[in-house]
């Protein structure tokens, strides 16, 4: 299964969600690469099987909108019948985003691999392993 890991930190917080998804992924055998989002390019989706997208919650929580919400939005019609899950932190508010991403990746054509992932600002343990679950589940 190749895999792409697509993540946007400012803190490192989501950063480190994003290596814990993508070792788990590899772990289980996947073929994994993992990018930040400026790296990541629309044409290069169609290579991939699966994708981890991992992005805070950012003022009235909604996605990052200068690096990550352009590339999210150029790469939504590639993800018709892929395994996708998602993840990020948050320091306010009770989630709002994470449950419209869904909908809207859903809402695209994508089999979300599981409920997506929160950590409350820096990921503890329990959010790292709810991490390894879902690359387990992307792989």
């Amino acid at each position: 299964m190749k895999t792409a890991i697509v993540y946007w930190s400012g803190t490192g917080n989501t950063e480190a969600m994003a290596k814990a998804v993508c070792e788990a992924a590899a772990a289980k055998g996947a073929e994994v690469k993992l990018y930040t989002a400026s790296e990541f390019a629309a044409d290069e989706a169609a290579a991939y099987d699966a994708f981890g997208f991992g992005c805070p919650a950012m003022g009235a929580e909604v996605l990052e909108e200068g690096e990550f919400e352009p590339m999210f939005s150029s790469v939504e019609g590639c993800l018709v019948g892929k395994k996708v899950g998602l993840f990020g932190s948050y320091g306010w508010g009770y989630g709002q985003w994470m449950r419209d991403w869904q909908d809207r990746t859903q809402s695209a054509g994508a089999v979300l691999v599981m409920d997506g992932v929160t950590a409350n600002n820096e990921p503890d343990e329990d959010a790292l392993a709810a991490c390894r679950a879902l690359g387990e589940a992307l792989a």
